[in-house]
């Protein structure tokens, strides 16, 4: 039995993963936390499937004691805090827009603890960083432009997963992040500069989360996109790599070494 904690446990993410896991044959929830109004109910009650004895609480130094993994889909406060208090245990972190002192303490983490560290937990997702990488080498001519939509509610933008598919054709192509991608393009911005990758974000509604990237040259046009019609992929998919993590030595992995995708 995997005992899992799970960090944001009051939002939607955080909800989702914690039904699953109070349902899961081989998991059992050891943990729920998160920053704000939430502390003290119970976890159960919260996600609908009646008491179970275990209270939503605030980050705290050795809440996490009885758990193998901790999952963390937070904000980014949240993970500071998490990280600030977490001891021995492996992690999961789903979390986006992380600051730079954060990512530096996730990396300190990595040193003596497995992490697995991914913009987006989506198998097909994962799958199609990997197409991108592939056809972005194979086709360097082409203008590539990357379109992300999410719901309204969404903070970060463009979002981390656009991020990792636009670095993912820049490694292919062997050019700088920097230097390559461009945000979005309002007012007389002239022709479009040859090696130019454009990242677009979309809000609205309750998109859980699409992602197209368009390769284009004279003559054809290739379209390569995942569209999530439920969050239920990015938790099942973390948990995915929960269970893969636990084995695991200490270390900074990603959704394409859980998925076997690397060196493919």
């Amino acid at each position: 039995m995997i005992r899992i904690g799970i960090n944001g446990a009051a939002g939607r993410m955080g909800q989702l993963l914690c039904a699953r896991i109070l349902s899961a044959d081989d998991m059992a929830l050891a943990a729920a936390t998160d920053l704000g109004r939430f502390a003290g109910m119970d976890v159960g009650s919260l996600v609908g499937l009646g008491e179970k004895g275990i209270p939503l609480s605030e980050p705290q130094t050795g809440i996490y004691d009885e758990c193998d993994v901790v999952i963390d889909f937070s904000l980014p406060e949240g993970t500071t805090r998490l990280l600030d208090v977490l001891g021995s245990q492996a992690l999961v972190v789903g979390t986006t827009g992380l600051t730079e002192q954060s990512a530096m303490d996730l990396g300190r983490h990595a040193q003596s603890n497995p992490v697995v560290l991914a913009a987006n937990f989506s198998t097909g997702v994962n799958v199609l960083l990997s197409l991108v990488e592939k056809a972005a080498a194979l086709l360097p001519d082409h203008d590539l432009e990357i379109v992300e939509m999410h719901h309204a509610r969404k903070i970060d933008a463009p979002s981390g997963t656009a991020l990792a598919l636009a670095k993912a054709a820049c490694d292919a192509r062997g050019v700088d992040p920097e230097e390559t991608i461009v945000y979005g393009r309002a007012g007389d911005v002239g022709a479009r500069p040859k090696g130019e990758i454009g990242v677009h974000a979309i809000r609205g509604g309750d998109i859980a989360g699409d992602h197209s990237v368009t390769l284009s040259a004279p003559g054809e046009r290739l379209e390569l996109a995942h569209r999530a019609t439920s969050r239920a992929a990015f938790a099942d998919g973390a948990l995915r790599a929960a269970r893969w993590l636990v084995e695991k030595p200490a270390g900074l992995y990603d959704m394409q070494d859980v998925l076997g995708l690397k060196n493919r």
